[in-house]
């Protein structure tokens, strides 16, 4: 429909284009150009704005000033000169326009600056296509009016997408989830909301009403469609139209109470144009607006800037420009440097040589008739040149940069955020396509890298309407006498969480006060009533409840409802209320201790390995001591004896036997170490069996259920069923649906032989309270999900926030605890003394101390080992030279062993004595060979040969 739509208005353009060219043949002359010029001393520019509107006559004045300025800079178009052609848009939309727009194009315009309005820029955009003349505009902002449609159309100012998500980033920034929308009912309006309806949905949020108004509405219809804006449930309110009557439905706005506390205005940059116009401003002009936030487009300080404010106070006070008092907005900045871009693109249009030439068209030659005389409009043959040299522009302007980037759109689009107060306004801060919200100017952000984090996004304190600065919620429940359908499960087990009380529509419970006294904490009135779910009979299923919410059957949710994945997925929850997660209830019995109870503390196997290292540390301290400590030595029984009993002595640390060796005490010290924790272990996990009742149960958890065949009951209407069979992978013939306590009760003492189930899965919440009158059950195994319970209400709901805030008040001040204690607190058979049985210590608990002392047994053996065979290869040799000669193999292993069950002391000094033997020996020697060579000594000489023999 839409693409039929653009061809018939396209059709009827055409149509209209022919029969006005009829009427205006003749009446035109052809300009003042050229064909046989190469550079033209004029070039006409044509000018299409209502002049008699505010916006109007800034526009004038600006434009004019450029052409005088671009006229007097030798710099630009130093042989040409620009001529304007004013025209005036007296209606600025529709046929009219179009006929405007034909009587500049009849004059051979080479380029047309306007028109004011999106509406007639959309109409004449098609001329400007057919005759290929580029159109500028800096106030049609209408993101629609694309490059690709429309591609002599040329935005010299910001699109409308850009100021659309600037303000759906100050909706996500203030938290508010959804707005109202209230705009001119026409190209500009529609389009721009549909623009900001994107943006707001990117992030989460919406327009929740649309509330358009004809352009020219009176001032009783305003008050009709505002009416209806109050009546809503949102309280921020968009406001796009355009200056004419924008302040007007503020001002009755005013007179309806919405300027008061509590509502939000956001308008586009029509009225800081509106404000920036009429400046300076009388307390009567901007009393209907005080707290409004509004956008305007950002021109970055300059000295350029400066000094065009200065000649603008100049021109609008006095001179031949002068039209008294007349302030300066953005609109009037980029009008001046639309001129400046329009310049340089003819600048350099000149010197590559082109010309400016203009033909007829040859499809209107086709159509021509006797009474047709379409002479006076011609095609501008070099309009795509031109188009295409004005997208190439790069000059730094009033403005700032004026560069377009490849989707034709302006670089570093940015706008100023204010805040109207008292008889002006206060910028709070900026907005910029590279970083969004910030109080810094956007130019110094350039050269940092883009930071769009909620982080980052920060706006000075806001002047809100009703003269308050605290934030408005953004919402109200609508005034129109609706109260929010509440669904309440209409449970049949664990009535004390919620329950109807019968014979009335009333609901109590557990669940129910916790909703009353987060309600009562709200700084408003919550209209609601509470309708059932269920038939009575069953318990209801809480994920069809919650679907419900999404099909606009309930508009919330109360009750016992977990938190899951698939329900967040329909619905936004709550702040949870109380933690409930799935736990295994089974059948236990007693456990009464015997005479052998003091070997239950440990496994079989830890004790095997326990005695296993008393031998094994015993043996090693033995072997380090043996050839040092004479508490180590004798007979080969009493050696046994000793290592047996100095091995299990350490664990009462009894043992009398000293340890004299470095690597002997090493080994103890880390054996002593290993034996404390052993003992206190055991002691404490023996002192457990025989002083706590035990409770015993052939189901030890979850695990052991995923392992077996047998039944498991679940309570019905639950999700657990679900989780079972889709996470834990269940077999859904084993699950057994329970509908009450009793019936859970019975099919438990049953068990899986009488047709029970083996155990019974369910939310601790309800296990609880399960377990708080019989003892004969008890959880076993561990809490295997973590959910909570929480109210439910659709998505993006500012009621489910506010709640959440009120729980946590609820169990910051202690009233969620005294509602439990209330509804569930009881005497339940688990606090009364009574455990599951204890599981018995086993190896894998301990097996790194084991490992540390076995290693540091094997690193003393091998250290004992490496000195034994150094003392053995040093001694060890002579020994056996002396007492075997050249023995075979095991004479020297008996030597060998010997040698290390000989006394190291022993060793030692018989390695002593034979050094002293060795030195008089080889004393003796030297002796004799002295009286041999000295045979004819003196007496006395032979009285010292009879010394040394003797000795």
């Amino acid at each position: 429909m839409i693409l039929a739509s653009q061809k018939a208005t396209a059709t009827m353009t055409r149509v209209e284009i022919m029969v006005l060219m009829v009427l205006f043949e003749g009446l035109f002359s052809a300009g003042a150009v050229s064909d046989n010029s190469t550079i033209p001393a004029l070039v006409n520019i044509g000018v299409l704005y209502s002049f008699n509107t505010s916006v109007g006559k800034m526009v004038k004045t600006a434009v004019e000033a450029a052409v005088e300025d671009v006229n007097s800079d030798p710099s630009i178009l130093a042989q040409t000169k620009l001529k304007l052609s004013m025209q005036e848009d007296t209606k600025y939309r529709g046929f009219l326009s179009i006929a405007e727009a034909l009587q500049l194009m009849a004059t051979q315009t080479v380029a047309i600056i306007g028109p004011q309005t999106s509406t007639t820029a959309h109409v004449i955009s098609h001329i400007a296509n057919e005759l290929q003349v580029p159109l500028l505009s800096f106030t049609a902002t209408d993101p629609t009016l694309s490059s690709l449609q429309f591609p002599f159309f040329i935005r010299t100012a910001f699109s409308d997408v850009y100021e659309m998500t600037a303000i759906a980033d100050l909706v996500n920034y203030f938290q508010w989830r959804e707005v109202i929308a209230v705009y001119g009912d026409d190209d500009h309006g529609r389009n721009g909301m549909g623009a900001l309806g994107d943006k707001l949905a990117e992030r989460r949020c919406k327009i929740s009403f649309k509330a358009p108004m004809t352009p020219e509405a009176t001032r009783e219809e305003i008050t009709d469609v505002l009416v209806q804006v109050a009546l809503a449930e949102s309280r921020v309110i968009v406001l796009h139209t355009s200056t004419a009557w924008g302040p007007k439905v503020l001002s009755v706005a005013k007179s309806l109470g919405m300027m008061e506390n509590g509502y939000v205005w956001i308008t586009t940059t029509f009225l800081s144009t509106w404000l920036d116009i009429r400046s300076p401003l009388s307390p009567d002009a901007t009393s209907d607006m005080q707290g409004v936030i509004a956008l305007r487009m950002y021109v970055p300080d300059s000295k350029l800037k400066r000094w065009f404010i200065s000649r603008w106070t100049n021109m609008t006070t006095s001179g031949k420009n002068g039209n008294g008092t007349l302030g300066l907005s953005t609109y009037g900045i980029f009008a001046y440097d639309t001129v400046f871009a329009l310049a340089h693109a003819l600048d350099a249009f000149f010197k590559r040589g082109n010309q400016i030439t203009f033909s007829h068209d040859p499809k209107l030659s086709q159509i021509r008739g006797d009474n047709m005389h379409l002479d006076a409009v011609k095609i501008f043959n070099e309009g795509n040149l031109l188009r295409k040299h004005i997208y190439e522009v790069n000059m730094t302007g009033v403005s700032g940069l004026f560069k377009y980037d490849s989707d034709g759109n302006l670089v570093n689009p940015a706008y100023e955020i204010i805040n109207v107060i008292g008889t002006g306004t206060r910028r709070i801060g900026y907005w910029s396509n590279y970083t969004g919200l910030s109080v810094a100017h956007p130019e110094t952000l350039y050269s940092k890298p883009p930071n769009r984090s909620s982080a980052s996004q920060n706006l000075l304190p806001v002047f809100w309407p009703g003269e308050t600065t605290q934030k408005p919620r953004g919402w109200v429940f609508p005034n129109n006498g609706r109260m929010l359908k509440i669904g309440v499960p209409k449970r049949v087990s664990y009535r004390d969480f919620v329950s109807q009380v019968q014979g009335t529509d009333m609901f109590k419970g557990f669940c129910i006060d916790v909703f009353l006294s987060a309600v009562n904490l709200l700084p408003y009135a919550v209209p609601y009533k509470f309708v059932s779910y269920g038939d009575g009979d069953r318990n209801p299923s809480n994920t069809e409840l919650v679907r419900l919410i999404t099909a606009d059957v309930f508009d919330a949710a109360v009750g016992d409802i977990t938190i899951t994945t698939e329900r967040t997925k329909m619905v936004d929850f709550t702040q949870p209320y109380i933690e409930s997660g799935l736990v295994v209830v089974a059948s236990v019995k007693k456990t009464d201790s015997n005479a052998w109870a003091f070997f239950k503390p440990f496994t079989p196997m830890m004790w095997a390995v326990t005695a296993i290292f008393f031998l094994l540390v015993g043996a090693v301290v033995w072997i380090l001591e043996h050839r040092l400590n004479d508490d180590f030595r004798g007979t080969p029984k009493q050696q046994m004896v000793t290592i047996l009993w100095f091995s299990f002595s350490t664990m009462f640390f009894a043992h009398r036997e000293n340890t004299v060796s470095t690597l002997g005490r090493f080994v103890l010290l880390i054996w002593l170490f290993v034996v404390l924790i052993i003992n206190s272990s055991y002691t404490a996990s023996l002192t457990s069996i025989l002083t706590v009742q035990q409770l015993s149960s052939p189901v030890k958890g979850i695990d052991s259920l995923i392992n077996s065949k047998e039944p498991i009951g679940y309570l019905q209407g639950s999700f657990t069923r679900t989780y079972l069979i889709e996470e834990i992978g269940i077999d859904e013939s084993r699950l057994v649906p329970l509908k009450t306590a009793e019936e859970t009760a019975t099919a438990l003492k049953n068990g899986p032989q009488k047709g029970g189930v083996a155990a019974y899965v369910d939310e601790r919440a309800y296990i609880e309270l399960f377990l708080s009158s019989r003892c004969e059950f008890s959880i076993v195994g561990q809490e295997f999900t973590r959910n909570g319970w929480g109210f439910a209400f659709p998505r993006d709901s500012p009621l489910a926030v506010d709640l959440s805030t009120a729980i946590l008040e609820l169990a910051e001040n202690g009233d969620l605890q005294r509602i439990h204690d209330k509804w569930l607190l009881s005497s339940a058979c688990l606090s009364q003394g009574a455990k599951l049985e204890v599981d018995r210590l086993k190896l894998r608990s301990f097996w790194g101390l084991y490992l540390v002392c076995g290693l540091a047994c094997v690193l003393a053996l091998l250290i004992y080992v490496v000195q034994t065979m150094r003392q053995y290869s040093k001694h060890g040799p002579e020994e056996l030279e002396s007492s075997s000669g050249h023995g075979s193999g095991s004479s020297r292993l008996r030597t060998f062993l010997s040698f290390v069950d000989e006394k190291e002391e022993i060793v030692k000094n018989r390695v002593k004595r034979k050094k002293i033997e060795g030195m008089s020996y080889r004393s003796t020697r030297e002796v004799g060979s002295s009286i041999n060579s000295n045979k004819g000594f003196s007496q006395a000489s032979s009285y010292r040969i009879d010394s040394a023999t003797e000795i």
